[in-house]
């Protein structure tokens, strides 16, 4: 199974588009969203363009636009952080670094995202990995998401642009 990871769309469809192709030529099945849609057009849009099942942790420029209490065929929204078993790996994932720092720090999951900064990286230990997929924005840093196999357990930072 392949899961895209994503963050801090703030409503760029244009960019969250050419993410989608690539997701859909590459057999992703899932996609991770820790948070900044923005307004609940740009979650509209990322389900109908998506079959797949889509987690979706709430960001600070989520608020006031009704996206809490969505009801979405496809969309799992989760207020503060989620929590999700695919395939036996466990995964955690928040909009907020203190809270993905801290899920990380539990040694509960193998794989913790967080977004917020926009910056992407991934760090690794022997247990497990701490990572920022970027934003999809394409503010202050190039567009970015990743992409985890779950056979495999490899994650793959993706820049928009290269693809």
């Amino acid at each position: 199974m392949k899961i895209a990871i994503i963050s801090d769309t703030h409503d760029n469809l244009i960019n969250l588009e050419k993410a989608l192709s690539h997701m859909d030529k590459n057999g992703v099945t899932a996609i991770v969203h820790c948070g900044d849609a923005c307004c609940l057009p740009t979650l509209n849009f990322l389900e109908k363009h998506f079959n797949g099942k889509i987690y979706f942790s709430l960001g600070n420029c989520d608020e006031g636009y009704n996206i809490a209490g969505a009801k979405l065929k496809n969309v799992r929204i989760f207020q503060n952080f989620g929590e999700l078993d695919l395939e036996g790996i466990k995964i955690a994932f928040a909009h907020f670094p203190a809270t993905a720092k801290t899920l990380f720090n539990s040694g509960n999951y193998d794989f913790v995202f967080h977004g917020h900064t926009h910056m992407p990286w991934i760090s690794e230990t022997k247990e497990n990995f701490l990572a920022n997929p970027g934003n999809l924005a394409g503010i202050n840093y190039a567009a970015t998401f990743a992409v985890l196999d779950t056979i495999t357990k490899k994650l793959e930072l993706k820049i928009l642009d290269k693809l």
